[in-house]
Parts: structure tokens; C-alpha cells; sequence
């Protein structure tokens, strides 16, 4: 741990945030991978209605994923404080009751879900054409609730010990096995979209077991035994407590994907629904390197705070937002110059194609912006001042978005729907940018206070 904080305190700081970031990115890119994947090959198999139906199914995957990412978090931040303290037993507790209330939580919510199948999708935005695409795909993917979330939990429970690669290669085995697997199912046994629905539960498994594999065969401090599975409310209670930021905020994002699919059907038709939803999949995968960025430049500043080494926090803030502005430009020029070859990656359907062009560059225009929000808010975390960055963090989706989506398509109809995504990016990015200018100023005082300590002393 020595030789790390004096690495994170001293090493150039362009190649250690790119030596911290490029795991994570791996990680994040091929964790996107899966739903691409899916509509990809469904958009080739099937057609853009039931590229529609798998949009609209979004928002219950991400509350599947919010599940195991809340507990994730939750005792992952435990976890990794106890191992910091030698507490071995609470760290094993920890991760017990963690198995416990995930899988508790994900059973419950698969048999409600299962249940209301129908009435959701509709509220949602299915169509009556969409919906049986949407229940095909659910009906087989909610299955799989309680693997996905498993997956999402051990993941974090494998980073909070202190190796990220491992944790990388679960979520390679996953994506990689459904890009085998979907062609299989979708065009060989002409499954459409159940196919693809059962690949990536078949994904999924097999990356519980190698989760679990991990655990019990590797130098995991994890082995599964009885007593860490013993139930220990206080410790469950804590774990919800920690983690329950993050699921808030994967729900936001869940709503958002309701309102918005509901405002496209009330101005737009399916066609529309199916064109956002390859939209929101492309953007996922061009922000991936974005939030890798951010993760690691989280963990330099942090340190250098921490050590009130002040120019290197300002030099990293200037190295990440130069980087993801990089990226952030890069995907705006392929996203906005070529939105009619990004939509043949994912069907063949002319007549969508044409389309989407216009409305995926709407949704584009200040995609530019976006290393900016996400490093923004992403610095406030690192500093630990957490008003700012809850701010920040919500900004965008609460503040500025849901908002804008239920106003401006009563001025300007379907095209109020696209323009409230870049304004909100404009304003939240506004936003930021003041944040930060004023955090720099209290930061310019903290160094020049450090500089003079030692003369007053």
C-alpha cells in the first residue's frame, strides 16, 4: 500500500491515469457490450420493431442491474475499509449478507415483475405492435434477475479486495460468450428476440460461476463457509444505508427512460422508439472510456487531497478534462457525421434509417460536453465534498432533463422530445463549469495557506 500512495503522489500524471484508467475502461466497455449486443443482432434478425420492444424493456434492466449495484457498492465500501483495518470476519460477514439481500431482493422483485408483466410494458410505452417483442424478451430476461445481480454484486465484492483485473475478466466472459451465443440462438435456432433474451441469461451463469469459482479457488479472502452467511441485520441495515445513492441514481435513470419513451409515443411512433434506443446504446459505449477516466482520476485526486498536494490535483483535473473532452469529441464526430452507417450496424430497415438521422443528431449536439459533466462531478466525490457532487451528479437527469422532456414537446412537439437531451447537457455542463471555477479558488487559497504554514511556523 506504501509503494502505491508514493506511486499516486509522485509518478507523471498523464501515465498514471491512464495506468489506473485502462482497466476500468476494459471493464466498462465490454459490461455495455450487452445490450449492443442484443439489439444488434435483433435489429438484423427480427427487424426495428423489435429493436422498439428491447427500448422498452430498458428500464427494467437497469433496475436489475441497480439491485446488485446497490448492494455492490454498499458492501464494497465496508469490505474495503475492514480490510483496511485487518477485521477479516466482518469483511466475510459482509459479503455473506450482502449474497443474502441480493438474492432476497432479486426473487421479490422477479416474481412482482413476472406477475405485472403486461400492465408495465404498456406503461412503459409498448405499442400494441411492440408489446409481444417487449413481453417475449422480459419474460425470458427476468429469469435471469437473480444472476445479473449476483454478477453486478460479485464484481464489486472482487474490486473491493483489491483486484480489478479479476473483476474485468468476469465481465469480458460474459459479453464475449453473448456475442457467440446470440448469432446462435437469433439465426440458427431462429429464436428472435426469446434468443436473445436466453443467451445472455446463459451469459449470465456462466459468469455467476466463474464469480463463484473465483471465490472459492482463487486467494479470495471470500471462501464461502456458514458462519459468514449468518444473518446480521445491523450489517444488512448498513449496506443498504451505503448503497442506496447509487441504486437512487440508476432508478433516476430508469424514470427518464420511462418519460422518454413515453413522450416519443405520444409525439412519434415505434419507428422513433427503436431509433432512440440504438442511440442511447451507441452513447453508452462512448461514454464507457469516459467514466474509466473518471474512475481513476476519483482515485489520484483523492490521494493528492488527501496529501494536500494541491498542484497535482489541479494537473490531474486539467489531464482528465482534456482527455474525456478528447473522447467526448471524437464520439460527437462519429455520432453526429455518420448516423445513418451507426444505424445500419443495426438494421438493414431503409426506411429507419432515414428516419433517425435527423433525431440522433439532435441528441448529439452537446455530447461534447460530456467529459466535462461526468469529470465535473466526479472531482467534488474525490475531495469528499459531497453537496456539490450530488448537485452535479443530478443535474443533468433531475434538474435539467426530466423537466425539459415533459415541457418542450408542448412547444415543439417530437422535436422537443430530442432537443431536451442536448439542453440539458448545455445547462448542466454551464453549471459545472461554475462549480469548479469557484471550487479552484478555495483550492488556490488551501495552496497558498500550505505554501506560508511553514513561514508562520
Amino acid at each position: 500500500m506504501d509503494s502505491e500512495r508514493k506511486l499516486i503522489l509522485n509518478e507523471n500524471l498523464r501515465k498514471l491515469l491512464f495506468k489506473f484508467s485502462i482497466p476500468a475502461i476494459t471493464g466498462l466497455v465490454f459490461s455495455a457490450l450487452y445490450n449492443v449486443i442484443d439489439t444488434l443482432y435483433v435489429g438484423h434478425g427480427v427487424g426495428p420493431l423489435a429493436i422498439a420492444g428491447l427500448a422498452i424493456v430498458l428500464p427494467l434492466q437497469i433496475l436489475m442491474f441497480a439491485v446488485g449495484y446497490m448492494v455492490g457498492t454498499g458492501s464494497a465500501s465496508i469490505i474495503s475499509r475492514c480490510l483496511g483495518a485487518k477485521d477479516r470476519d466482518k469483511a466475510s460477514s459482509t459479503a455473506g449478507n450482502a449474497l443474502i439481500i441480493n438474492t432476497a431482493i432479486s426473487i421479490i422483485l422477479m416474481i412482482v415483475f413476472y406477475f405485472s408483466m403486461d400492465k408495465m410494458l404498456m406503461f412503459f410505452g409498448a405499442s400494441k405492435d411492440v408489446l409481444p417483442y417487449s413481453k417475449d424478451y422480459l419474460s425470458i430476461i427476468i429469469l435471469g434477475f437473480i444472476f445479473y445481480s449476483f454478477d453486478v454484486l460479485g464484481n464489486n465484492l472482487i474490486r473491493a479486495e483489491g483486484r480489478p483485473r479479476a473483476a474485468m475478466y468476469s465481465l469480458i466472459i460474459g459479453a464475449v460468450l453473448n456475442i457467440i451465443l446470440d448469432p446462435i440462438f437469433i439465426f440458427v435456432f431462429k429464436m428472435g428476440v426469446k434468443g436473445a433474451a436466453i443467451a445472455t441469461i446463459i451469459s449470465q451463469i456462466i459468469n455467476m460461476i466463474y464469480i463463484l469459482i473465483y471465490f472459492n479457488l482463487s486467494k479470495s479472502i471470500f471462501k464461502f463457509n456458514l458462519n459468514m452467511f449468518k444473518i446480521r441485520f445491523k450489517l444488512i441495515w448498513e449496506i443498504i444505508k451505503i448503497g442506496f445513492p447509487s441504486f437512487l441514481m440508476s432508478i433516476v435513470d430508469s424514470v427518464i427512460f420511462i418519460l422518454f419513451n413515453r413522450a416519443i409515443m405520444q409525439y412519434g411512433s415505434d419507428m422513433h422508439i427503436a431509433i432512440i434506443g440504438i442511440a442511447i446504446r451507441v452513447m453508452d459505449i462512448t461514454i464507457m472510456p469516459i467514466i474509466g477516466i473518471a474512475q481513476a482520476f476519483s482515485t489520484i485526486t483523492g490521494f493528492n487531497y488527501g496529501a494536500k498536494n494541491y498542484i497535482r490535483v489541479k494537473k490531474v483535473l486539467k489531464e482528465a478534462f482534456i482527455w474525456t473532452t478528447i473522447i467526448s469529441a471524437l464520439s460527437f464526430v462519429l455520432i453526429f457525421g455518420f448516423p445513418g452507417f451507426l444505424l445500419r450496424i443495426f438494421s438493414s430497415d431503409k426506411s429507419m434509417i432515414d428516419l433517425g438521422i435527423l433525431p440522433i443528431r439532435i441528441v448529439s449536439l452537446f455530447f461534447i460536453t460530456l467529459g466535462v459533466q461526468i469529470v465535473g462531478g466526479t472531482f467534488f466525490q474525490a475531495i469528499g465534498k459531497a453537496i456539490p457532487a450530488l448537485i452535479l451528479n443530478i443535474s443533468r437527469q433531475v434538474i435539467f432533463l426530466i423537466p425539459a422532456i415533459i415541457v418542450l414537446p408542448l412547444f415543439m412537439g417530437l422535436n422537443g422530445v430530442w432537443f431536451s437531451m442536448p439542453l440539458s447537457d448545455l445547462l448542466s455542463t454551464i453549471m459545472t463549469i461554475i462549480f469548479i471555477f469557484y471550487e479552484l479558488k478555495v483550492i488556490r487559497k488551501l495552496q497558498l495557506k500550505t505554501i506560508l504554514q511553514p513561514e508562520i511556523n
